[in-house]
């Protein structure tokens, strides 16, 4: 296990099953702790396994999740093969009564699988969850998906939404990264990924530092938390998280959204342009869009467009509105069809 010294901090001032409306502004992980300990959900976890289970099914709708089954000898990591071609796992559609009822019987087994059902839409498979375990988020409508399995590892990876992740069951290690570590945590491919997002390399459990050697830096800037049933985890926008499961049943609600409008666009979009246009170009041409980057991206401020007439200021006018944006992206579509 990673020796990380630093811990997440606790945001004490909530109340239960109630988003606290200052983390919209947060920009460092917070830990809540005993947030929704008050869910039937919870409450069952925390009387055994097996009711646990029991209580999921009763709101099951009966639609196929898709299941990951690694072997032992994965000790749990969800990952590459060991060409960096395929994976080490195998991915099924099933019905979520089998993998439970295996994870149950597999429990007590030191030589177990690893199974995983990952990322499932929480009114999908259960539509009636959230009837007695919910959150209220006043007017944010976060996309809540549910992550089930017994012990696993998954490997460093940002999301670009705002989460926050509800242990229901068992108990989770995450290990956390804040976005400028990415150099250090050497990330994969971007295209072919497990989960589709690109993850870090770094085996946490087996470290290489003649391989990577600047994750020391890494694990000296890193956070760490374990969660137990009823505590819940707020991840910030895009920063790097490592999950572990570490008990024979883990359950995890995640609840993502973002405090932007959706008609800004991906992110990710705007990278893989740059990827297509920006990446291959000689080092001098890179440094010039780099200042433009600088320049109208990432160093702007609000009064940068002074000496612009406000009615001549077109996309630059912040925030963009909505028309502009419909406008924009029409004109990066037909750019693209050239």
């Amino acid at each position: 296990m990673l020796n990380v010294n630093r811990q997440v901090d606790h945001y004490q001032d909530f109340v239960k099953g109630v988003f606290p409306p200052a983390l919209m502004q947060a920009s460092k992980p917070m830990v809540l702790k005993g947030f929704c300990d008050h869910w039937p959900a919870v409450q069952a976890a925390k009387h055994s396994d097996q009711r646990m289970c029991e209580y999921l099914l009763s709101h099951y709708s009966g639609l196929p999740v898709t299941a990951y089954l690694a072997p032992h000898s994965a000790q749990g990591r969800i990952f590459y093969d060991d060409l960096h071609t395929g994976f080490n796992y195998t991915a099924s559609k099933v019905p979520m009564p089998a993998v439970l009822e295996r994870i149950l019987s597999q429990a007590k087994n030191p030589q177990a699988p690893t199974m995983y059902i990952g990322s499932s839409n929480l009114q999908q498979y259960l539509p009636s969850f959230s009837e007695n375990n919910a959150i209220d988020f006043a007017d944010i409508a976060p996309l809540a998906n549910i992550w089930i399995g017994n012990q696993s590892k998954i490997a460093a990876h940002y999301d670009f939404p705002l989460n926050l992740a509800c242990c229901i069951s068992g108990k989770r290690r995450f290990t956390l990264f804040a976005p400028e570590q990415i150099s250090n945590l050497y990330p994969g491919p971007l295209e072919h990924a497990p989960g589709g997002q690109s993850i870090s390399m770094v085996d946490f459990d087996n470290l290489d530092f003649d391989r990577f050697p600047r994750f020391q830096q890494a694990i000296d800037a890193a956070q760490v938390i374990e969660l137990e049933a009823g505590d819940a985890l707020f991840i910030p926008s895009m920063w790097w998280h490592h999950v572990q499961g570490l008990a024979p049943l883990n359950t995890l609600i995640t609840h993502w959204w973002r405090n932007s409008d959706a008609f800004m666009g991906r992110p990710e979009s705007a990278l893989n342009h740059a990827m297509l246009s920006l990446r291959n170009l000689p080092k001098d041409q890179r440094q010039a869009w780099k200042a433009l980057f600088d320049y109208y991206i990432f160093g702007h401020d609000d009064n940068d467009n002074r000496h612009i007439q406000p009615d001549a200021q077109g996309i630059l006018a912040k925030p963009m509105n909505q028309h502009s944006a419909r406008q924009l992206r029409a004109e990066l579509l037909n750019q693209l069809k050239r």
